[in-house]
């Protein structure tokens, strides 16, 4: 199961990114990002991995390409987090990517 669910609020666009990050579904939240970043009005882009269960390492990529472009992420869990930070240091990516 993989679902993105997009959060318009006045500050930020969210989009809540829930199951498994691999395979085909590594492009959709590539696809789904680059839609989004469009008409963001002065808003910020912040992809929510709280409900994330795995992420491949194609996803992984994704992730650091996403940091690299200027997303941000948040996330819950320990693991998540921790993966997130290494990913950022990774991309040599600012600490509030995370």
């Amino acid at each position: 199961m993989f679902r993105i669910s997009i959060v318009d609020s006045p500050a930020q666009r969210r989009l809540v990114v829930e199951g498994k990050l691999s395979g085909a579904w590594v492009a959709e939240l590539r696809t789904t990002c680059r839609n989004a970043s469009r008409d963001l009005e002065g808003r910020r882009l912040v992809i929510d991995l709280s409900s994330l269960t795995v992420i491949s390492r194609e996803g992984e990529d994704a992730i650091v390409d996403l940091m690299k472009e200027g997303a941000r992420f948040s996330c819950a869990g320990v693991l998540t987090r921790h993966v997130l930070k290494q990913l950022a240091r990774r991309c040599r990516c600012e600490p509030d990517a995370v």
